[in-house]
């Protein structure tokens, strides 16, 4: 029997809110609590679920968005996305001139 590893949700909570471009401060302070506060939170293996669901509003997600977060799911989003955009035909043999001047008239 296969155990799974441990989610740890502190970490979860970190990428999330690295990915959304958010600094701990700014975390802190939707949250009312201090940076270090923040700091205790990622560093968690587990948090109560209401506290969870008060992070996950600050974060614009929801609980199962954090609870389900995976590196390995952001890069795949990542790169279907890529393939899917160099696969098509957008843009190629196009060439779009503009002229100042049509602006004027």
């Amino acid at each position: 029997m296969e155990t799974q590893p441990k989610q740890h949700i502190g970490r979860k909570i970190s990428r999330i809110r690295e990915l959304r471009g958010m600094k701990q401060e700014a975390l802190a302070q939707a949250l009312g609590v201090s940076q270090q506060s923040v700091s205790n939170l990622e560093n968690s293996e587990e948090i109560d679920d209401v506290r969870l669901g008060e992070i996950a509003g600050a974060l614009g997600v929801t609980k199962e968005a954090i609870r389900a977060f995976s590196d390995e799911a952001v890069i795949n989003y990542f790169n279907t996305f890529n393939e899917a955009v160099s696969n098509s035909n957008f843009g190629h043999g196009n060439v779009c001139t503009f002229n100042p001047l049509d602006k004027l008239i």
